[in-house]
């Protein structure tokens, strides 16, 4: 993988180890770090200039997450996708963000829709194979909308933690035809059932959005067999 090092500077007025930790991370959700990839702690410590000590407490932190897999005096090696618990999480994410869009499209449906909009605005921008980074990233702010507005922000950090193997599911599905446009036309439907004060339409929009990965499972798992646990 080649790698900015200018992208990946470490400020060395911080602790480092939680900056590794970040960035590693950031690596294996955007699929840069597919799974079974071999982590080399030697070349890590190369790459950022840092002593052991710091990759070991980030690779540490990186199993807890479920991320990766330690072989101790073997190696450390990216893990597969847990399907068990991409599906768990989505069960997570679904229950909680079909009550709160539920509640926002009965309480204050002309804010929540002006909120949703102007993420979707920005997305509509970065709808191309060079910045799917971006995409993926707006495509978060679009739900953690929900959570804010709701009041729940703190439950909105407990869903990111319990939805990585769910995250390379889906950036598994990006690439695949058509699936940018399917999202928009998603949020676009979302965005309409809110403005409409429709609470079972938002219910509804934001049900089949939530589902569109894990109805394709199966398809995803022919094509990355190698990727995934089930």
């Amino acid at each position: 993988m080649r790698v900015n090092p200018k992208e990946f500077a470490l400020d060395r007025s911080r602790q480092v180890a939680p900056q590794i930790l970040e960035i590693l991370r950031s690596r294996i959700l955007s699929m840069s770090l597919p799974p079974t990839t071999v982590l080399s702690r030697t070349s890590l410590q190369s790459e950022f200039n840092v002593s052991q000590t710091p990759v070991r407490d980030a690779l540490i932190r990186l199993e807890e997450e479920g991320l990766v897999e330690v072989y101790p005096q073997y190696a450390t090696v990216v893990s597969k996708i847990d399907i068990g618990n991409a599906r768990e999480a989505h069960f997570l994410r679904l229950s909680i963000e079909l009550e709160a869009i539920r509640r926002l499209t009965a309480e204050e449906p002309a804010e929540t829709a002006a909120a949703l909009a102007q993420v979707l605005a920005r997305q509509e921008h970065v709808m191309s194979p060079e910045t799917y980074d971006f995409f993926d990233s707006l495509d978060k702010d679009f739900h953690r909308v929900l959570f804010e507005r709701v009041g729940i922000l703190g439950l909105w950090a407990t869903v990111r933690r319990q939805s990585v193997h769910l995250d390379r599911l889906r950036r598994l599905n990006l690439p695949m035809p058509g699936k940018l446009q399917q999202v928009m036309a998603d949020h676009r439907a979302v965005v309409d059932a809110v403005q409409s004060g429709d609470a079972e339409l938002a219910v509804a929009a934001v049900r089949k959005h939530l589902s569109g990965t894990l109805s394709i499972i199966d398809l995803i798992c022919e094509q990355y067999p190698n990727y995934v646990r089930r």
